[in-house]
């Protein structure tokens, strides 16, 4: 956060306001980028939106004996091949500003008057007068999170298996040790086992290592399913409304695509005005009596929108916020900032709106 002590107060805007004849204390000229010799300038945000997808990615590998899956052990439509798929979790949007190029001002620094305070962004958005302000960044990214690692069927062998001379006889020992496992298993569940703990942990243990090794020999025929997730997230600046544009693409194969990747099916945003604020009208008493306030200092009057994201089945997510870029730009006169009154004003990073002004 940028904080700056500034002298007077001149607002140079790049909106089509008709000034008065300038007085001694105050010079306004055109914001020429790289000629501005004194002063300090700030922009105005516009609201952009940081779209987090949480995707789930699944890598499915047939077993090596599922030849024999159904023989032996009777599993239908084992998989045969490797294959990738991606199913989509969750999407979040988060707001935030960016400055508006269309919305830069200058504050002009002239001697012998008031000198507020002005906090800014790094990248130059105003946060506030006379008073602190942080400024505020966005949350860190969810974490992804790894497959479990693959179980190894050969540390579950035995020395018959293990030096079996072909495909198929491994197959038979293999369903045949399942099988024998199984049984030992339902004998200690039953309390029938010749070798049954009589300690609950020491019985439980015994049970979730039977379980290990009939899972990872039943891989052999069944296969086995590698299950992570992906965090992608990219940045949208609305610059108009619509009822639905393609964001981004998702393919079941390959995850977020670009928008332009036709290999992807599209999931669309849709950006509604909810209705707060009256639409403008023009008067020309008001206009004039505007133009008169040439020192002061430009803030938005943010529109409120329904921001949503869908695609043809599924809605995902819909929030409510206001965005600078669909409000109107007003001012607040240098007489809230003279000898006489020192007024603190904050203002929402992510929109440009007043968020608290005080006396």
């Amino acid at each position: 956060m940028k904080r700056i002590a500034l002298i007077a107060l001149a607002i140079l805007s790049p909106l089509s306001f008709h000034l008065s004849p300038l007085s001694a204390q105050t010079e306004v000229s055109n914001f020429v980028p790289g000629s501005t010799l004194e002063g300090v300038n700030y922009y105005l945000p516009k609201t952009a939106l940081r779209v987090v997808v949480v995707a789930e990615k699944s890598v499915t590998t047939p077993g090596e004996l599922n030849k024999y899956a159904f023989r032996y052990l009777r599993l239908k439509d084992v998989p045969t091949e490797t294959s990738t798929s991606w199913t989509i979790k969750s999407i979040t949007l988060e707001p935030y500003g960016v400055p508006d190029q269309s919305k830069a001002y200058n504050v002009k620094v002239k001697s012998k008057t008031v000198a507020p305070l002005m906090s800014l962004t790094h990248d130059g958005i105003l946060l506030a007068i006379n008073t602190e302000a942080e400024e505020e960044t966005l949350p860190s990214l969810p974490q992804t999170t790894q497959a479990a690692a693959m179980l190894n069927p050969k540390k579950y062998m035995n020395q018959e298996m293990l030096s079996a001379g072909s495909t198929a006889k491994l197959a038979e020992l293999c369903a045949q040790e399942i099988y024998d496992i199984r049984e030992s298993r339902n004998a200690l569940v039953r309390g029938e086992a010749d070798n049954t703990p009589k300690d609950g942990e020491q019985l439980r243990l015994m049970l979730e290592q039977l379980d290990t090794q009939d899972r990872a020999l039943t891989q052999l025929f069944s296969g086995s399913t590698q299950t992570s997730t992906e965090v992608f997230s990219l940045n949208y600046t609305p610059s108009q409304e619509t009822e639905r544009e393609t964001l981004f693409r998702f393919s079941q194969f390959a995850g977020v695509v670009d928008k332009d990747d036709l290999s992807g099916q599209p999931v669309y945003i849709s950006i509604k005005n909810t209705g707060n604020l009256p639409a403008r009208q023009d008067n020309a008493e008001i206009d004039k009596k505007k133009a008169k306030m040439e020192r002061g200092i430009f803030y938005n009057m943010p529109a409120r929108e329904a921001v949503s994201i869908f695609d043809l089945n599924r809605s995902y997510t819909t929030i409510e916020c206001s965005m600078g870029q669909f409000g109107t730009t007003e001012i607040l006169s240098d007489v809230l900032f003279d000898k006489k009154t020192t007024t603190r004003v904050t203002f929402f990073q992510e929109n440009g709106g007043v968020k608290k002004l005080e006396q």
